[in-house]
């Protein structure tokens, strides 16, 4: 109990710490490189952008977040409220609000027209528990950028409370967020895009795999034929995860789960609902062995944070291996005696589902 309770009083210290807000210079001259994350969000509207409560009406829009010519991979460099720099922070210079549906698809039109014929994706990124608007917002555009990724970013924010004492709160804000992550891909699904990649971290992935749930029961499993999923740090306990994908049947292809044995917030997570197995720090591939599924370990790499929840996002190591995510693609479609070498880790291979170990590569001796 004690140790749940310093988890807990640590959690709650960290958030104390003066949360990121966007902070919106409009036609700033930045030397940096400019990230669209365009979203769609069911919290309510504050003043200018969206805070913790629920909202029946989806609202949809576009930020242009400029990435200082300063970030070092794995960081967002919030300004402070005294200094507001574009050379040091990540800033916002445009803002565009859809009044409907039909112009939110326009807009992501517009950006897939200028991508090359064969980068014409959508990735839709589902953010995680004790997340506001900001945070979100800013860490896909981060992600995108230190991960060169060549697709249209879309954020998908849920009402998370933004309290690290808020669980109940944010559970059940998923369960709530369900039909709105379905309309969203549905849209998507109207727009040119040639694929979908739905990467969602922490409580996010069980919004994502809820919401997979609920598609095929509705009978609208066309919504993801041409879908490859990333779960990150997914909050899930491995019996739920197991009852979502029986129901869901032929899992997304590829389907990757990104996770680590020093998940401290999932083992904090376990302890909550009274069920320790958390999808996101699997220790045994055999619970997951009848799916079509890619394990993808990070406990050798630091980074996270001090909970060590998200590695993927912060670890500069890791970030320059995932962005290698084709070499996984093609390796894990090819027999498996034939992998060896071409990942930096060990693979391992139980019925149906592959568990990859990654280890740090060390950079050659410099002369």
């Amino acid at each position: 109990m004690s140790r749940i309770l310093f988890l807990f009083i640590s959690l709650t210290l960290a958030a104390c710490a003066p949360r990121g807000e966007i902070t919106v210079l409009k036609n700033a001259n930045a030397n940096g490189s400019n990230q669209q994350v365009f979203y769609a969000t069911v919290r309510e509207r504050d003043t200018e952008f969206f805070k913790a409560t629920r909202s029946d009406q989806a609202h949809f829009g576009k930020l242009d977040i400029s990435i200082p010519p300063a970030h070092k991979p794995g960081q967002i460099e919030w300004p402070t409220k005294n200094v507001v720099d574009p050379e040091l922070h990540f800033v916002t210079t445009n803002v565009d609000s859809y009044s409907n549906t039909q112009a939110f698809r326009s807009g992501i039109n517009k950006a897939l027209a200028q991508k090359p014929r064969d980068q014409r994706e959508v990735t839709i990124f589902v953010h995680g528990f004790n997340n506001t608007f900001a945070e979100s917002a800013y860490r896909l555009a981060q992600l995108s950028h230190d991960l060169n990724l060549p697709s249209v970013s879309v954020l998908y924010s849920w009402p998370s409370g933004s309290n690290p004492l808020g669980y109940a709160y944010d559970r059940d804000s998923a369960l709530f967020a369900r039909n709105g992550l379905e309309n969203l891909i549905a849209e998507i699904n109207k727009t040119r895009a040639t694929g979908v990649v739905l990467v969602a971290h922490s409580m996010g992935g069980f919004v994502a795999m809820e919401t997979l749930r609920q598609i095929k029961l509705s009978g609208k499993s066309n919504l993801t034929r041409d879908m490859a999923v990333a779960l990150i740090s997914p909050d899930i306990d491995v019996d739920v995860f197991r009852s979502q994908a029986d129901t869901i049947g032929t899992l997304p292809k590829p389907f990757f789960v990104i996770g680590s044995q020093n998940d401290r917030a999932l083992r904090l997570m376990g302890r909550l609902t009274g069920q320790v197995g958390r999808i996101g720090s699997l220790t045994n591939i055999k619970d997951v062995s009848k799916y079509d599924i890619t394990f993808i370990d990070v406990t050798a790499f630091g980074g996270g944070g001090s909970a060590g929840h998200f590695a993927a996002a912060t670890s500069p190591a890791l970030l320059a291996i995932l962005g290698r995510v084709q070499d996984y693609t093609q390796a894990f479609s090819r027999d498996p005696t034939t992998r060896a070498g071409l990942l930096p880790g060990t693979v391992l291979t139980v019925q149906n589902a592959t568990r990859l170990i990654l280890t740090p590569v060390t950079p050659p001796p410099s002369l």
